[in-house]
């Protein structure tokens, strides 16, 4: 049978009714209990979606609904062949970029031996110059060949620190190369590890949903998980009722699958949004007692005591009009009084009468 998800307020007296027959009647003292009703299912705690990684067919799959699995368990393998192929790709670039961070790369050795020629050229540009320096200053040569001498050295300087300095920055961009090879090379990995379903968490196969053969891309769900350790009551209840209920408050709850049983538990969660699919709030309760009966998705109806009162005042509900008014015998004016616990047919009185007064039906007005 199909559960309503949307929850009935109502209230239940655990006494006796009162006769009200009778045009006359008094206030009596006994014990109440205010109750809202709510429909929900039996839901596991950590309950998640195995999703494939990648993209492929599944080749192998090693789950059974019902059984139970570890964490990290290998449970399927799905046939992507480009996640190979990139990572051996990935692996030769990351050989190159290894060698190209040794002082032995080429491009090194070739910037080495020219810093070697620069440095030779400097060398002689320096003699030149301080030859050039001693005619000069015997009046053999003239200043501008003089000159001219001197800027030959200071290019040779200028080109030797420009070498040194490409010789670093080169030294610089394989160290990057190598980083960054070697970070494509762990996601490379990475990836293909995705080739291989493992469990996230441990727990129960649920359910089942791609076979051997399948396709699959990335987010499909393979499986569904759940920890039947964990159950809880999911409970969908009435926005007119939401703010009577508050978190710790004793439950009372009967599986459909079990009308001969009931389990208690506690309020152990209020979700603060409004659920649109059933136009309902969710409230969870723990169970003080596992069930016998541990199916995701039981349906199941469930009592929340939301108040309680021992040996409190009532009168029927019917003696009590609109703005907490009721009729004396033997007066025409109607007197106002406290009220607290209302049922569908009794209602508490906090304050305004006492178990002497005598109620007569309130008169509609003329």
């Amino acid at each position: 049978m199909k559960i309503n998800y949307l929850t009935i307020l109502s209230t239940l007296l655990f006494f006796s009714c009162a006769n009200t027959n009778n045009q006359e009647i008094k206030p009596i003292r006994k014990d109440i209990s205010e109750i809202v009703f709510a429909s929900g299912s039996l839901e596991s705690d950590n309950k998640y979606n195995l999703t494939a990684q990648t993209d492929g067919n599944i080749i192998k799959l090693n789950l059974v609904e019902g059984a139970t699995v570890a964490v990290n368990q290998l449970v399927a393998v799905i046939d992507n062949k480009q996640n190979i192929i990139s990572t051996n790709n990935a692996a030769e670039q990351l050989k190159i970029a290894r060698y190209n961070n040794t002082d032995n790369a080429p491009l090194l050795q070739q910037i080495k031996a020219n810093i070697e020629a620069a440095k030779e050229k400097l060398s002689q540009d320096i003699t030149q110059e301080q030859r050039y320096q001693e005619l000069y200053n015997q009046s053999s040569v003239t200043k501008a060949e003089l000159e001219k001498m001197q800027l030959s050295t200071k290019t040779s300087k200028a080109n030797l620190a420009a070498l040194e300095q490409q010789y670093k920055s080169v030294q610089q961009q394989n160290k990057q190369q190598y980083i960054t090879q070697s970070n494509a090379v762990k996601g490379s990995v990475v990836n293909q590890e995705n080739n291989q379903v493992k469990i996230v968490a441990a727990g129960k196969v649920y359910k089942k949903v791609k076979q051997v053969g399948d396709y699959v891309r990335r987010g499909d769900v393979i499986a569904i998980i759940a920890n039947e350790n964990l159950l809880y009551a999911k409970l969908n209840v009435d926005e007119n009722s939401i703010d009577k209920v508050k978190m710790g408050q004793t439950i009372t709850i009967q599986l459909n699958t079990q009308k001969n049983k009931e389990y208690t538990g506690v309020v152990s969660e209020i979700l603060p949004v409004f659920d649109e699919p059933t136009q309902s709030f969710i409230v969870k309760v723990q169970f003080t007692e596992k069930p016998d009966f541990t199916v995701n998705g039981t349906q199941l109806e469930a009592n929340i005591l939301v108040g309680e009162k021992k040996n409190t005042l009532l009168i029927p509900r019917n003696y009590v009009s609109f703005g907490n008014k009721v009729q004396l015998k033997g007066s025409d004016d109607l007197k106002i009084i406290e009220t607290g616990i209302v049922s569908t047919e009794y209602v508490e009185v906090l304050n305004g009468l006492t178990e002497n007064d005598i109620l007569v039906p309130v008169k509609p007005k003329k």
